[in-house]
């Protein structure tokens, strides 16, 4: 059985809001040179729901990235882990595209790859919040896709997935290949070995090109976008203190409760 799990590095979540800034200009958030980046928490996941069935059934693992300048100490974390394949989407021409062309190139190189049973994605990234490049990847590859999975089962050419729903979850089946994202309710994903990180280490990932991928640069990334961002912003929060008082706590108390009345709160 072939897995591919796309991976996305990204700055770290849990970083402080003062630790970035606003461009206006380019409406971007430019973070300083103290945050680190991390793989998306929500894709660390889709890595180990692979690995789980590559425990129980086996499976070869590829990894799959897409950026420019890509950290190798981050995108090497999954084969950290134990997958056994990185091939990366590395080149300037991919850098600041949005879902569309993320989606597309991703599945171009999927298609490259060939003889793929199971996709597997983060259900959404944490930097952006979007929740639609697993998505689009099914629709340009043709595949069937199930959300928000928690648990996956491989069944000969099939697979059974519980998928979280608002008040619970429900079990769906599905013929392979497909598409499947990937839900925190999975479960706390695997910490790297030291016999798995000695392994990956000679791994070379391998760097794929838009033209090795079959697409035009311009195609790729900002030059493809099909959304625009128009305005960028931090929210400002404003409050204000009302002190209500009396002649005694009781007075107080009365005051109070009337002036909630008034605003509509009792």
């Amino acid at each position: 059985m072939n897995i591919v799990v796309c991976i996305k590095e990204i700055y770290d979540p849990e970083a402080t809001i003062d630790s970035f800034r606003l461009d206006s200009a380019t409406r971007t958030l430019v973070s300083s040179a103290k945050v680190l980046k991390v793989v998306n928490p929500f894709d660390e996941q889709a890595v180990e729901a692979a690995l789980r069935i590559k425990d129980k059934v086996g499976a070869k693992v590829t990894v799959l990235s897409l950026g420019n300048n890509l950290d190798r100490v981050v995108v090497k974390k999954p084969l950290h882990m134990g997958a056994d394949e990185l091939i990366l989407l590395e080149d300037e021409a991919y850098v600041g595209g949005d879902s569309w062309s993320t989606a597309m190139a991703l599945s171009a190189a999927i298609a490259k790859i060939g003889s793929c049973d199971l996709v597997l994605c983060g259900r959404q990234a944490a930097d952006s919040n979007a929740g639609q490049t697993g998505l689009g990847i099914a629709e340009f590859l043709g595949l069937p896709c199930v959300t928000l999975a928690r648990r996956i089962e491989i069944d000969g050419r099939g697979a059974s997935i519980e998928r979280v729903i608002p008040d619970g979850y429900e079990t769906v089946e599905t013929t392979l290949p497909a598409v499947v994202t990937v839900s925190n309710e999975l479960g706390q994903a695997r910490y790297p070995s030291i016999k798995n990180i000695a392994k990956s280490n000679s791994i070379k990932p391998e760097i794929w090109k838009p033209a090795d991928i079959g697409l035009a640069p311009e195609s790729c990334g900002v030059s493809g976008r099909r959304l625009k961002a128009t305005s960028l912003y931090l929210p400002v929060f404003e409050t204000t203190c009302e002190i209500v008082s009396g002649e005694s706590l009781q007075e107080a108390a009365q005051n109070l409760a009337l002036r909630l009345r008034q605003e509509r709160i009792l």
